[in-house]
Parts: structure tokens; sequence; C-alpha cells
């Protein structure tokens, strides 16, 4: 009758144990997903913003133009310039 006493404490100390563990193991995927998100959403703001600046530049590029600041040939290298 005490052996089984003991069997049941160790088994429901055991079970708690494990299930410390998975609760752990659980909250560190999720914290390596929110982290990887993170990241990812950093890098499309970066892009976004990379794409926005090549915006701004053909617009100031084009008024340059439409003033007659720049000619049609010096338009046409600072946009193949701007663009790659």
């Amino acid at each position: 009758m005490l052996t089984n006493i003991i069997y049941l404490i160790v088994f429901l100390i055991l079970a708690f144990v494990l299930s410390i563990a998975v609760k752990a193991i659980t909250r560190g995927v999720e914290a390596k997903q929110i982290i990887k998100d993170e990241k990812n959403l950093d890098s499309n703001q970066e892009n976004q913003n990379q794409k926005l600046e090549v915006v701004d530049q053909l617009k100031e590029l084009n008024n340059l133009h439409h003033k007659g600041i720049i000619n049609d040939d010096e338009f046409k290298k600072a946009k193949e310039k701007i663009l790659k």
C-alpha cells in the first residue's frame, strides 16, 4: 500500500515537471515566431521606404525635366540610374 502511494506521488511530480517543460518549450517556439515576424515586418518596411524614395526621386527628376532644368538625354540617363 505504501509503495503504491509513493508511486502515485512520483507519477504526479513527474507529470507536473513534464507539463512545465511543455509550457516552456511552447513559449520558446512562440517567442521565436514573434521575433521572426518582427524581422519580416522590419524588412518589409525597409523595402517600402526604398520604393518610396525611388518614387520621390523620379517625381523630382520629372519636375526638373518639365521645368527645363535638364534636357531629354539627361532625364533619360538619370532615370535609368535611379531605376537600377
